[in-house]
């Protein structure tokens, strides 16, 4: 395929307002030209530990432009981050759910306890102003987090309003967790894990917990999950396979489906098939026919961003369009209401956390760009 790019801006560079580096993106467009590009600012390093705020920067001209870094998530200490934002279609306001801990406590101690200092909790907050204005963050760690859960991730990435009539204006956001072991407190982390949904069906303002999948074996761990509605209602649900043995054998991704909104999986995760990628997160968004996935495509490094393209609703997939030859780590994808697609990715020369990118493109079969068509900015083919 060849893709005709519209738009390429840098929204987050590393050192912007004194933050060392800008990490785990998502990105809403409101239906018109206003783009909402959120992720972590990381403080005093790359890492996932530290005093971490969850920041927003916003376009009003559908991306080429930038205007200034706000802080819509801050504590003291504290890491602030998994931005897994949606629209409300009833009332239009965003809906922003992410998760918190304390600064300085390694993964490992949240996954395997969940008291004290070492617990992690589910956060939410709302604008009704365009994501001029954000509420304070709310705790819903009872709503959202069962007891003897661990670790807990939203997203990372954008969350659906469902359209079907049997379930229309539902929001689903998707996620993942540790169950902590009562017994063999030594095992490897991944073996306590699996991914889940979380429902709400008034606006956003109360949430619960749909499907829980949890494959307590090596094969398997589904992490870092994303969702997109198929033309027949079904959910389709694509995650990480974090550390599970699979990865090892050219199985980074997973996949399962939900017929009844997200409350139960048909059946658990099992391997995505087409997808070359390291084990990363990666974005999810149906687009016209098909679904698009977009991952690095190098299986050794993060580097190569690449959009997948799957025509059978996930059951198999291809490769598309390589974004670029750069360094490449976690995306976000967008549709835009010209009818290209957004995309939200960490990226930069030597590192992929040198800094955060949006571009705007859209996919043609090479048979359907006439030879004179007004390509844009730049063509680049696959």
């Amino acid at each position: 395929m060849s893709a005709t790019i519209s738009i390429e801006s840098t929204v987050f560079a590393g050192g912007d307002e004194g933050y060392h580096s800008f990490r785990i993106p998502a990105v809403l467009s409101l239906g018109d030209d206003r783009v909402l590009a959120f992720c972590e600012g990381r403080l005093e390093s790359p890492d996932d530990a530290g005093q971490i705020d969850l920041v927003v920067r916003t376009s009003d001209d559908g991306g080429r432009t930038w205007g200034p870094l706000r802080v819509v998530s801050s504590a003291d200490g504290y890491t602030s981050g998994n931005p897994a934002p949606v629209v409300d279609p009833a009332s239009g306001d965003i809906v922003l759910l992410s998760c918190r801990n304390i600064g300085d406590v390694k993964e490992r101690e949240v996954t395997i306890s969940a008291s004290g200092r070492n617990t992690r909790t589910v956060h939410l907050q709302r604008s009704s102003d365009r994501g001029d204005t954000w509420s304070a963050p709310v705790d819903i760690s009872e709503q959202a987090k069962p007891e003897g859960w661990g670790w807990y991730a939203t997203g990372p990435g954008h969350g659906i309003a469902l359209t079907d009539p049997r379930w229309a204006g539902r929001l689903v956001v998707p996620g993942n967790h540790s169950m902590v072991p009562t017994a063999e407190p030594d095992r490897e982390l991944h073996t306590y894990g699996g991914a889940h949904s979380l429902i709400s069906d008034d606006g956003g303002h109360t949430w619960r917990v749909g499907f829980v999948d949890r494959n307590d074996a090596d094969e398997i761990n589904a992490n870092e999950n994303m969702v997109a509605e198929l033309a027949d209602g079904r959910l389709h649900f694509n995650a990480r396979n974090h550390e599970g043995t699979l990865a090892t054998r050219g199985g980074p991704r997973v996949a399962a489906w939900s017929s009844d909104g997200g409350e139960t999986l048909d059946a658990v995760y099992a391997p995505a098939t087409g997808i070359v990628s390291p084990i990363i997160q990666g974005s999810l968004l149906r687009w016209r026919d098909r679904l698009l996935l977009s991952a690095p495509s190098d299986p050794d490094r993060r580097r190569l961003m690449m959009i997948n393209s799957s025509v059978d609703d996930g059951r198999t997939w291809q490769q598309a369009w390589q974004v670029s030859d750069a360094m490449a780590g976690y995306s976000d994808l967008v549709a835009m209401p010209d009818g290209s697609v957004g995309l939200l990715y960490e990226t930069g020369e030597k590192s992929s956390f040198a800094e955060l990118r949006f571009v705007t493109f859209t996919l043609a079969d090479e048979a359907e760009v006439p030879e004179n068509a007004d390509l844009g900015a730049a063509e680049v083919a696959s």
